[in-house]
C-alpha cells in the first residue's frame, strides 16, 4: 500500500480477506480500478465488493483497461472522492492506474498539477507523462 495524501492509498490487487483490515486501517471506501480476467486467479470484483459491504464499506468498481482513460473514468473517481465519508483505497494491477486516474480526478476539480505531480512521486508514481492533461483538466492550459 501507498499512501498518496489522507484522502487516498493505492495498491496492487487485494483478496476479500484484505478488507478488514483495511477497514480496521479506517478506510471507508474501496475502489477497484482493475477489470475482471485481466490475469487468472484474480479475484473478482464481485467478490471484493461482497466482502466491502459486509464489512460497511463503499464500493465502486470503476475499470481501466489498456485502452487508457475516459471522461466517464475520470467523472466516476471523481464522484467517488467527494462522495467519501473517509479516506479512499483504490487498486488496480500496480497501483499505478489508480494513482493516474485519481491525479486526473483531482484535476478535473482544480487541483494544482504541480501539487498532483509531486504527491504520486512521494508515493513513487511518475505522473509527468499525464501533466498535459492534468493541466487541461485543472484548466491551465
Amino acid at each position: 500500500m501507498r499512501t498518496i495524501d489522507k484522502t487516498i492509498s493505492v495498491s496492487s490487487q487485494i483478496s476479500p480477506a484484505d478488507l478488514a483490515g483495511l477497514a480496521d486501517a479506517g478506510f471507508t471506501v474501496i475502489v477497484n480500478n482493475r477489470p475482471d480476467d485481466e490475469e487468472p486467479g484474480q479475484p473478482s470484483g464481485d467478490a471484493i465488493r461482497a466482502a466491502a459491504e459486509t464489512l460497511g464499506l463503499a464500493y465502486h468498481a470503476i475499470p481501466v483497461t489498456h485502452a487508457g482513460f475516459s471522461m466517464p473514468q475520470v467523472e466516476a473517481m471523481r464522484a467517488a472522492m467527494e462522495r467519501a465519508d473517509g479516506p479512499v483505497f483504490a487498486y488496480c494491477r500496480s497501483g499505478t492506474r489508480s494513482t493516474n486516474l485519481w491525479a486526473l480526478a483531482e484535476a478535473s476539480r482544480g487541483a494544482d498539477p504541480a501539487l498532483l505531480i509531486a504527491k504520486a512521486a512521494h508515493a513513487g508514481y511518475d505522473l509527468n507523462g499525464l501533466r498535459p492533461m492534468l493541466d487541461t483538466l485543472a484548466g491551465k492550459a
